[in-house]
């Protein structure tokens, strides 16, 4: 019974060390922070929305496996005895948090989007006006 336990406590490391934010960059050699503070034409900021989209995509397909999850242990709580109560809140804290990370990501990716649409815009007025 005892080896059951720590192959379920192992399974269960190992499950959330996947959850870490470093495992949902979507791209690790994308430098984020200076494409952001550096991005000065339309596909610059297109390329820094596209970033931020997928890792709203990435944390969205987090949040789906938390509230399968959360499902499982609801379902099966008798399985998990005493921790069970504990495993619903742990689950249901990192299903918040994936929430307003991918609130978060896909907000500031429709912020670039629009900073790369004005972008375009002014090129397209200069361009009129010979400029």
């Amino acid at each position: 019974m005892k080896m059951k336990q720590f192959l379920a406590a192992l399974s269960l490391l190992g499950f959330f060390a996947a959850l870490s934010p470093s495992a949902l960059a979507a791209d690790e050699d994308f430098d984020i922070n200076a494409a952001t503070g550096h991005a000065a034409t339309p596909s610059d900021h297109e390329a820094v929305a596209k970033y931020y989209e997928d890792v709203a995509a990435a944390t969205k397909a987090k949040m789906q496996e938390q509230e399968q999850l959360l499902e499982h242990y609801q379902d099966k709580s008798y399985l998990y005895g005493r921790r069970a109560q504990d495993l619903q809140s742990h689950t249901e804290a990192l299903l918040h948090k994936y929430e307003k990370e991918a609130d978060a990501s896909t907000k500031e990716a429709a912020l670039h989007r629009e900073m790369a649409a004005r972008l375009k815009g002014n090129s397209y007025s200069a361009a009129r006006l010979g400029h």
